[in-house]
């Protein structure tokens, strides 16, 4: 069995393109995206029919639900003011089959395989904000990646391996009971390197791995420039 996790596309096809070309020689049974597969980037229509049309199993992260949120008229982050103008080029040009089924995510996904339990989230929700707006800002402020912070995040999780994304760097960390996995960013990253990971099972049980493919970067960059992606300067200079 092989489960692929991605996350943190956000628009970006042409890395997305890579990754599913790497899958399909690796015989992959299923794929998790774990949220923010829009926005930032130039393609979001095009990442969501790729991801649809591959029936990959989506949860939402805090850059689809504040384009959400725009959708249905419900405000946006106070804290995410400095997106706004991009998130609501966003809303304005998703194609609205794509916001109809990015509105019927959960947030969370498990799933039992062999003996072990997978979570997946987009980053640690404390308990008493599971149900909360995204304007009300429920998902745990990005912290260092290390071991203690991220028991100090998932470790009261019911789960043998705690999947996740937000915070674009890998985190592979394995404690004595569980992993906490984040294969960093496949759409952004200020490399040419799309990354994904991937949960095997066979003989000798469970391996987590971080994986990394290279993508056309020039291509992407382009196409930010020609669709005259709104805040493009500003996420050039901070992500890519």
């Amino acid at each position: 069995m092989k489960l692929a996790i991605l996350t943190d596309i956000h628009g970006n096809v042409q890395a997305l393109d890579a990754v599913l070309n790497e899958l399909d020689g690796q015989g992959i049974d299923d794929i998790w995206s774990l949220g923010d597969m829009i926005a930032m980037g130039p393609d979001s229509n095009e990442v969501m029919a790729r991801l649809l049309d591959r029936g990959v199993k989506m949860i939402t992260g805090n850059h689809d639900e504040a384009v959400l949120s725009l959708l249905a008229g419900t405000g946006h982050p106070e804290s995410y003011a400095h997106t706004r103008p991009h998130h609501e080029w966003v809303a304005r040009t998703l194609r609205p089959d794509y916001a109809d089924a990015l509105m019927k995510l959960p947030r969370t996904i498990e799933q039992t395989i062999g003996r072990e339990h997978i979570y997946g989230i987009h980053y640690h929700i404390p308990t008493e904000k599971r149900e909360a707006s995204i304007v009300d800002e429920p998902f745990h402020d990005i912290v260092e990646a290390t071991l203690p912070n991220m028991q100090r995040l998932f470790g009261d999780y019911a789960a043998d391996v705690v999947c996740f994304g937000h915070h674009h760097p890998v985190h592979a960390f394995q404690d004595e009971r569980k992993w906490y996995f984040n294969p960093g960013a496949l759409g952004v990253a200020k490399d040419d390197l799309a990354r994904y990971g991937v949960l095997q099972w066979d003989e000798t049980g469970l391996r987590v791995s971080a994986k990394t493919i290279p993508y056309d970067k020039p291509s992407f960059m382009n196409k930010m420039e020609r669709d005259e992606v709104p805040q493009r300067e500003v996420m050039w200079r901070l992500f890519y």
